[in-house]
């Protein structure tokens, strides 16, 4: 197989989003470890193309804000509660990328410095220079903020050509697809479109932030194989919002 030049990449620096839920498979709780093997797996392929790699993850296979405040728990702290929910799931993934041989640092946006880095921009550039996989746990380190204002902001700060959401579904739908069969899959939607239609992409802190900046999004399915490495090469996958 012929080796890819780095200027037949699409996209160089990436911020992938991935929700912790993709870590359960099929359950609905907790990390499935062959799930974890195979998101380490198409990540390793974009890797070793010389992509430069980030990644946020979320935390609500283990703990969601939501169910938080069902138990009498203030949203403040089922925040920091889900926070942690998400450095466990990195811990998992920098542990399983490692296991395939590729170098990681853990960047937590709380202190925790037996554990991780602290995020410090000019440090975690330079670990994408020296091609270290960068997985960024407990979203931005504030309560009120989801992981996916976690990955807008991250991506900005890194300079990330783009960022790849990773998801379940082929893309954006017009409706929910796993509801309604003959929803329609967008092949490109701009900003504009998707606010007046009201399509659930991300939160709209994190969405006005990629909007104000423009850096384009990509929604595709993660759990297609190869679908990732396909993206970075300027397939046509998934939903490009720009």
């Amino acid at each position: 197989m012929a080796k890819i030049k780095s200027t037949e990449l699409k996209y160089k620096r990436v911020l992938l989003k991935l929700s912790g839920e993709s870590l359960s498979g099929k359950n609905s709780f907790g990390i499935d470890a062959d799930v974890l093997q195979y998101i380490c797996g198409e990540i390793k392929k974009v890797h070793e193309l010389g992509v430069e790699v980030g990644v946020v993850i979320g935390g609500g296979n283990i703990y969601r804000g939501l169910s938080a405040k069902a138990q009498g728990i203030d949203s403040v702290t089922g925040d920091y509660m889900g926070m942690l929910s998400t450095i466990i799931n990195a811990l998992a993934l920098q542990n399983g990328l490692e296991k395939l041989g590729l170098y990681t640092r853990l960047i937590s946006a709380i202190d925790m410095d037996k554990v991780a880095e602290p995020f410090i921009r000019r440090r975690a550039i330079r670990h994408l220079e020296k091609k270290r996989i960068l997985i960024f746990g407990a979203g931005t380190g504030n309560p009120y903020f989801t992981t996916d204002t976690a990955g807008a902001l991250r991506a900005l700060e890194i300079n990330a050509d783009v960022i790849l959401k990773g998801t379940r579904v082929n893309g954006v739908y017009d409706q929910d697809p796993e509801q309604h069969p003959y929803a329609k899959l967008y092949s490109e939607i701009s900003y504009t479109d998707v606010v007046k239609d009201k399509l659930r992409i991300m939160d709209m802190t994190a969405f006005t932030l990629c909007q104000e900046n423009n850096i384009p999004i990509i929604v595709f399915n993660m759990n297609k194989k190869d679908n990732l490495k396909k993206v970075i090469l300027g397939q046509k996958i998934g939903t490009l919002v720009s």
